[in-house]
């Protein structure tokens, strides 16, 4: 590349040169710390910390493995006993980390657009990477998302992908669209419920569909999104099975996509939800090695960042 990250808060905009390199040293990161039995020192007295605002599991665990595994000491601020939960404003949490000579802050929020206030109020020379912020982006996950798809379909341009399920609170969807658009796949399909859709004119690069047997129809992918509780009013909240009923992926509507289908799921999926355990389990699900793609994901970022 012919300029150097220093941040990462989104995928948009973010030049197709730049995805593919990160892409790359990821799987160069996988065979170099030999698919993570073997420990880097790329890191070596470098201070990353996890500042998560809201529960994870998947994401701060590999975040943490991955600037292990390159050698950075790693530290997880506690939001229940820090001072946010006494009145701090998120900037003044901020500048005090900072003295402290932290050399990437890794930050989950609720509040769309958080990590990029961070890198505006940033005073040090600190990176900031967004580890999920309200609906509006999660690049790493956009990022192993595509990998995952590139290591088995690497003819991105022939494919068809579809998203279903709460595209309207899903920044992963957002993430995903962005990567896949800048990628040039052939067509990317969003599916779901009209009151858990976004407007069309957010994603002018998608097509649109309520009835799932049609969005699923030929697909080379399908990426299930689970429902945002978390982020829906009580009136959005659909009844379980019925939904299941409508926007589940089972084996009926796995065959009709096309021939070796790829399934995914960002995760934490709910079973019989937006996905039977049949299909979650079969021998097309890629969700675990998407959890593993992960790692050498955010060790390519964190390196791309942080490396001398």
């Amino acid at each position: 590349m012919s300029c150097r990250l220093r941040h990462l808060t989104t995928l948009e905009n973010l030049p197709r040169a730049t995805i593919e390199h990160l892409l790359d040293r990821a799987l160069a990161m996988r065979d170099a710390c030999a698919h993570g039995t073997r420990k880097l020192d790329l890191l070596a007295g470098r201070t990353v910390l996890n500042l998560f605002f809201e529960p994870s599991t998947r994401t701060r665990t590999s975040f943490e493995l991955a600037a292990r595994r390159l050698g950075a000491d790693v530290v997880n601020f506690d939001i229940g006993f820090s001072s946010t939960s006494k009145g701090e404003a998120l900037y003044d949490t901020l500048h005090t980390l900072e003295a402290m000579h932290l050399d990437a802050i890794i930050v989950r929020h609720k509040v769309s657009g958080t990590p990029d206030e961070l890198v505006r109020h940033a005073m040090s020379a600190v990176s900031v990477i967004n580890a999920g912020d309200g609906n509006r982006a999660h690049p790493t996950q956009g990022l192993l998302d595509v990998l995952t798809i590139r290591q088995h379909r690497p003819d991105l341009d022939a494919l068809t992908v579809t998203i279903c399920g709460d595209v309207k609170h899903s920044r992963v969807a957002r993430s995903d669209v962005h990567a896949l658009a800048t990628l040039g796949v052939r067509e990317i399909r969003l599916c779901g419920p009209a009151a858990l859709m976004p407007e069309p004119a957010e994603f002018p690069q998608c097509s649109f569909y309520q009835d799932f047997d049609e969005a699923i129809t030929g697909a080379d992918v399908a990426i299930m999104l689970r429902l945002q509780k978390e982020r829906m009013a009580t009136s959005e909240l659909p009844d379980e099975k019925a939904y299941f009923r409508s926007y589940g992926l089972d084996r009926r509507r796995l065959a009709l996509a096309a021939r070796g289908c790829l399934v995914m799921h960002p995760g934490p999926l709910n079973r019989d939800v937006e996905i039977a355990s049949e299909v979650a389990d079969g021998a097309q699900s890629r969700i675990l090695e998407q959890v593993g793609n992960g790692v050498f994901v955010r060790m390519a970022v964190l390196a791309e960042l942080l490396g001398r």
